[in-house]
């Protein structure tokens, strides 16, 4: 009996269980990756500057593609706010080139298809569409401030608003 209980705890355990998920205060985990040019791009790369890390599922997709041309639109403002920004998905360099053109992003984009960023930020999980679950990408931001520290993390985005919510939550 207690063989069958633990298999049971194990298997919820693997079933259930989350990438532990970062909190603001927390040191933002350094990265390396190729952006849509193919050039190698790490967090070390924007030190002392703020950084809005965005993690999306797909290149193209309706949701991908309002939430990647809000930020595109409002790109000057946020720069002028002193923000960089930063999309990451596990799509490929090759994939990402043809967003940016198609849709004119200002704006790097790193191709994960490893995963590795995305799992360090926590990103990588089970979720649900239609009552089907599958594995994915959380659409999540962090905001990281000049030091490093993870200032934000929004949750819940806004696809078609990003923007605004990002500088709502920050209070600007």
């Amino acid at each position: 009996m207690v063989l069958l209980n633990d298999f049971i705890v194990y298997f919820w355990i693997l079933k259930t269980k989350q990438m532990t998920h970062l909190q603001a205060g927390d040191k933002a985990p350094d990265f390396k990756g190729l952006n849509q040019k193919g050039e190698e791009v790490s967090l070390a790369n924007f030190q002392g500057k703020k950084v809005i890390l965005y993690f999306y599922p797909k290149d193209m997709t309706p949701g991908c593609t309002a939430q990647a041309c809000n930020l595109g639109e409002n790109y000057t403002e946020l720069t002028a706010k002193g923000f960089e920004v930063i999309g990451v998905s596990a799509d490929s360099v090759a994939r990402h080139q043809k967003f940016v053109d198609k849709y004119e992003l200002p704006f790097t984009l790193l191709a994960d298809e490893s995963k590795e960023i995305i799992q360090a930020y926590g990103v990588w999980g089970m979720k649900k569409m239609y009552g089907k679950e599958y594995e994915g990408i959380y659409r999540e931001t962090f905001v990281i401030d000049e030091k490093g520290m993870i200032e934000k993390i929004i949750l819940k985005v806004k696809t078609k608003t990003h923007t605004e919510q990002i500088l709502t939550e920050l209070g600007q």
